[in-house]
């Protein structure tokens, strides 16, 4: 995965460092998107604040990974696809957000439906999110109930 990671920094006209490599490995390692609280903690390493942020706003205006808004006006990141470029996202889909584990996940498969405005309006930018329950939430909620010495384990 170092290899990738230089690549796709490389590609974007980047410098090389070790918060960008770290950074960008941590998206590439998960399915879902980061807080930049989850950052800060999974990067392992003691990067300030300020460097996880600039490294967020370039990946963003770099096409590398997109903003996704949350209900508590937050902002989570998760990884563009290859379509995306430089000041130009194509992030056509739905974002959903699981309101039992607090997951962000990018819905790829589900397009935004297209939307009809009135004469005269132009828009820039939709931003579509589904709030409900994730599908792993929903196994766990179907798995059988097992009591045990008192305890009822859902497993």
């Amino acid at each position: 995965m170092a290899i990738e990671v230089d690549d796709i920094l490389r590609r974007n006209s980047l410098s090389v460092t070790d918060s960008r490599k770290k950074i960008l490995s941590l998206f590439l390692s998960i399915h879902g998107a980061l807080a930049h609280g989850d950052i800060e903690r999974k990067a392992g390493e003691k990067f300030d604040r300020v460097t996880v942020y600039r490294t967020l706003q370039t990946f963003v205006e770099k096409g590398i990974i997109h903003t996704i808004p949350t209900t508590d006006n937050s902002v989570r990141y998760a990884l563009c696809k290859d379509n995306c470029t430089e000041g130009h996202h194509h992030d056509n889909h739905i974002h959903f957000i699981c309101m039992q584990c607090g997951s962000t996940l990018c819905l790829e498969e589900v397009l935004v439906p297209e939307v009809r405005l009135p004469k005269g309006f132009t828009s820039s930018e939709i931003e579509v999110v589904i709030k409900g329950i994730c599908k792993e939430c929903n196994n766990k909620k179907n798995s059988p109930i097992v009591e045990t010495a008192g305890l009822r384990l859902r497993l």
